[in-house]
Formats: structure tokens, C-alpha cells, sequence
């Protein structure tokens, strides 16, 4: 009886560990990098190491600019941002996005 208790634990624990895996211990992604598109609540950006990724806005993101807390609508192609939040196949939920206080710089 113990041998099949032993064989089912582990069973159990085979299946298991993927998902645990996956699960990244529910921190937030960060995405930073620059906006290449907007497009309704979906912004799409360009991250320092030259992926794309889309950024989703909902009624919750707060959207700020050092202590300033702003409104989608100051997000613009060209500005620099780090939003962070919850992935979901390849896209992030912006629960938190900061705007750069800088301009950013051309590309070389």
C-alpha cells in the first residue's frame, strides 16, 4: 500500500511542478522602453533591447509623470515609459505605468 502512495506522490508532484513553474511567484512584469503606438486601451512599445510588446490600459492602470498622476491620453508615440502588471501570452496589464521625465534620446 505504501509503494502506491509513494508512485501516486509522485505522480502528483511531476504534474504539478509546471505549473508552479509558470506561475512566477505573482510578481509583476515590467515593460521599459519607448511608445511606438497607441491604439484605444493597446500601447504598443519598444523595449531597450529592441522587442515589442503590448502594453494594455484599463479603468485601474494609474498612469503617472514623477508625482503627477495623468490621464491615457498623455501617452504618445515617442514617450518613454515603465509600465508593470500581469503577462498574459506575451502581453502586459498595466496596472502601474510611469512616464519618463526626460526626452529620450535619438538612436545612433
Amino acid at each position: 500500500m505504501s509503494k502506491k502512495w509513494i508512485v501516486g506522490a509522485a505522480l502528483i508532484a511531476t504534474l504539478g511542478l509546471p505549473v508552479v513553474a509558470r506561475a512566477h511567484g505573482g510578481h509583476a512584469h515590467k515593460v521599459m522602453g519607448t511608445v511606438t503606438a497607441i491604439d484605444g486601451n493597446h500601447v504598443t512599445v519598444k523595449t531597450t533591447d529592441g522587442k515589442t510588446v503590448m502594453v494594455m490600459l484599463d479603468a485601474k492602470t494609474k498612469i503617472t509623470q514623477g508625482k503627477t498622476k495623468l490621464d491615457a491620453t498623455a501617452l504618445k508615440a515617442g514617450t518613454r515609459i515603465v509600465a508593470a502588471g500581469a503577462e498574459n501570452k506575451g502581453m502586459v496589464t498595466a496596472a502601474t505605468v510611469e512616464i519618463g521625465t526626460a526626452p529620450a534620446t535619438a538612436a545612433r
